[in-house]
């Protein structure tokens, strides 16, 4: 349990241990430096990652941990490109602050929108009203035409039912008319060209016709028509109070869906508004910028120690045994 904190700081800056055990007690300060350092910026990310997937993935309880850790695990590869070089170039710091300028925006715009809850909430009343205003006549008129279309519908069916009524009305019944046909054979009396008398038989059609009064057939024509007109009123009462609460509904629907860009508008309104909101974004920025930089610092302040002259000298070591093979070989 010797070193236990050096150790966990070996594994979050990358340094080995086995070498840093030999060294001095100024390569242990830089390690727990560097550690402590490399904490704060961890966890400040794991706190914005699990934060935005709470609020706008909608991630449950272990994918919103899943999203801290991913962050977090980015943020230690990152400081790590400036903790293990030993004599980091001009590029890679230029690099490094640039992306330290771009990570404390979006970190203070997240943050931002959780600490600004309540007048977001304020400010987004008037930004979905006005959403709403652009939408409403378009989806109002929208409605109308399917209630004049519905109302030209039941106009023609209602006129089909009165013609049906005007109908049944007039010939309650009708007539159906069946034929039967019934063969038989009679005999018929002939005389043959010898005189005498013979009989022969004849097939005879016997027609009946039978008239049987029926009811008018339309009559089963009004039980399903009307079905459809009751079904087409209630569509056009449902249409008709859904053009009464359409304002309602429309602004639930838009506080319902209002998404990260959504909030980042409403969020630029309010500090365009508020001169006090605007400062304290900007300081807001100013603190992540120094948090992500403060590994840069350390690392920039820092003149050196033995565990980087001892990975060097091993380096130096290897170059030579390498290069003495090569001319071995030669």
């Amino acid at each position: 349990m010797k070193h236990l904190w050096v150790r966990f700081g070996c594994f979050m800056t990358g340094y080995n241990y086995n070498i840093l055990r030999n060294c001095s007690e100024a390569a242990f300060k830089s390690v727990k430096k560097y550690t402590a350092a490399m904490l704060i910026v961890c966890i400040l990310w794991f706190f914005i990652g699990f934060t935005f997937a709470h609020r706008y993935l909608s991630l449950s309880l272990p994918g919103c941990l899943l999203a801290g850790m991913l962050a977090t695990i980015i943020i230690i590869q990152v400081e790590k490109q400036i903790v293990l070089s030993i004599n980091p170039g001009k590029l890679l710091l230029i690099f490094r602050g640039c992306l330290a300028f771009m990570m404390s925006i979006l970190g203070a715009v997240i943050i931002d929108q959780i600490l600004f809850e309540k007048d977001i909430e304020i400010e987004k009343i008037s930004y979905i009203s006005g959403k709403v205003d652009r939408i409403l006549p378009s989806k109002t008129e929208e409605l109308r035409k399917q209630i004049a279309t519905l109302d030209t519908t039941i106009s023609k069916k209602e006129q089909e039912r009165n013609n049906y009524i005007e109908d049944i009305t007039k010939h309650p019944t009708t007539t159906a008319t069946t034929t039967q046909t019934a063969t038989r054979r009679v005999p018929v009396q002939t005389v043959t060209a010898a005189g005498r008398d013979t009989t022969t038989w004849k097939t005879v059609n016997d027609i009946t016709v039978a008239s049987t009064p029926l009811p008018n057939p339309k009559i089963a024509l009004l039980s399903p028509l009307d079905s459809t007109i009751g079904a087409m009123r209630q569509q056009k009462a449902q249409k008709e109070n859904e053009l009464l609460h359409i304002r309602p509904a429309l602004e639930k629907e838009m506080k319902a869906s209002t998404g990260f860009l959504d909030e980042l508008t409403i969020m630029k309104q309010l500090l365009s508004a508020s001169y006090v909101a605007l400062g304290f974004w900007f300081l807001w920025i100013l603190f992540f910028l120094f948090i992500e930089l403060l590994v840069l610092f350390s690392k920039m302040g820092d003149r050196g120690n033995d565990y980087e002259k001892v990975v060097l000298h091993h380096m130096n070591l290897q170059m030579r045994r390498l290069d003495a093979l090569g001319k071995k070989f030669e």
